[in-house]
């Protein structure tokens, strides 16, 4: 990595939410005939993102959809529990485990066109969930931001458009992805929605493809992780993370 190690466990990324969320809805269309759904059952999932959310030159490692790095998260009405089912976004960080420059220097962006759904304080940073124009049953979550300026719930975003800057050194970049189904909300990977243009950068970055990413739910319970809370207790023997070039 040169000048650059990979980042350690940081404590502080271990940290339970102080807010848990259940389903992909807003206060304007959480419940009736006004949620919109998408039938992944039936249709697939869409690959419509085109401009990724993090500054990809920033980052050095990607923590696998359903990893045991964090915490507990997949809250969902598919009944999956203890995995992670959201990507963190390491920053390089030297061997001592500073960083320079600093995390908070790092732009994030709306990855989508579409509608800011909530917006709610976090630990470190304020967390943003996007509801998709294009495919408005896709919400977008992205965690610990230092929004500037603090977007209103209802307020359009454009895809590319600066949120902020990552708030925190203390703490990862992380985005989870939420479908309302006919079947209930759903976790899926962020690199499921991506265009195959947008996935190449990952493939210029050593990614081959996007399982490398995803630890599937079969690989998952067949190495199942214990949880405290959402706190793991055991981290099962699945790779966590994986390091770009």
């Amino acid at each position: 990595m040169n000048r650059y190690s990979r980042p350690k466990c940081l404590m502080v990324s271990v940290l339970v939410a102080a807010v848990v969320l259940v389903g992909c809805g807003d206060k304007s269309t959480s419940s009736g005939n006004n949620n919109p759904q998408w039938d992944i059952e039936a249709d697939g999932i869409p690959k419509f993102v085109t401009t990724d959310y993090v500054d990809l030159a920033s980052i050095n490692g990607i923590s696998r959809f359903r990893s045991a790095y964090g915490h507990d998260y997949s809250h969902d009405d598919y009944l999956e529990h203890c995995r992670s089912m959201k990507h963190y976004f390491a920053p390089p960080s030297d061997v001592m485990g500073h960083h320079y420059p600093s995390w908070t220097t790092i732009p994030i962006s709306s990855p989508i066109s579409g509608t800011v759904s909530r917006v709610f304080d976090e630990w470190a940073g304020t967390q943003v969930w996007i509801r998709s124009q294009e495919y408005p049953a896709f919400v977008f979550r992205i965690f610990h931001v230092n929004l500037s300026p603090r977007p209103q719930e209802g307020n359009s975003v454009a895809a590319g458009q600066l949120l902020g800057h990552h708030a925190s050194d203390e703490t990862m970049s992380d985005i989870a992805v939420c479908v309302a189904t006919p079947q209930g909300s759903r976790l899926i990977s962020y690199f499921e929605v991506m265009t195959d243009s947008l996935f190449q950068s990952y493939q210029a970055r050593g990614v081959n493809t996007r399982d490398q990413l995803i630890i599937s739910r079969a690989e998952r319970d067949a190495d199942s992780l214990t949880c405290n809370g959402e706190t793991f207790t055991g981290s099962g023997n699945l790779e966590n993370w994986v390091w770009l070039d």
